[in-house]
């Protein structure tokens, strides 16, 4: 079981309904597997969160090591957004660290579980 984050570039939406509105647009148009690379702002953000925590290769058997459900995380990125998954056992302090990290990018961070916006 994982818990899921959503990261991207832009103006910060009105409210929790319109962050969901902004993260299915950005979804569907930049996570349907086109490959687009991630914008040097969102590769920023990854390289900080696997500088902080170790990035998982496909073989990787150390699940203890890191808190990302699966990995190289940068496949996670694509253009502006960027939308991750972490092992629930450890998703609590990987995602307050990665709030934090976005807030001070000026970043959006949106939880799509429960459908609200964290920066």
């Amino acid at each position: 079981m994982s818990y899921d984050l959503a990261v991207w570039e832009g103006e910060r939406p009105d409210g929790d309904a319109a962050a969901r509105v902004v993260f299915t647009d950005l979804h569907g148009e930049f996570m349907g597997g086109r490959g687009v690379e991630p914008t040097a702002r969102i590769r920023t953000f990854v390289e900080a969160l696997v500088a902080r925590w170790p990035d998982l290769s496909p073989d990787d058997e150390d699940e203890d090591a890191s808190p990302w459900s699966d990995g190289p995380l940068i496949r996670n990125a694509s253009g502006p957004l960027f939308y991750f998954g972490m092992v629930f056992s450890r998703y609590q302090e990987a995602a307050s660290y990665a709030v934090d990290v976005a807030r001070s990018s000026g970043l959006i961070c949106f939880d799509p579980q429960d459908g609200r916006l964290l920066t």
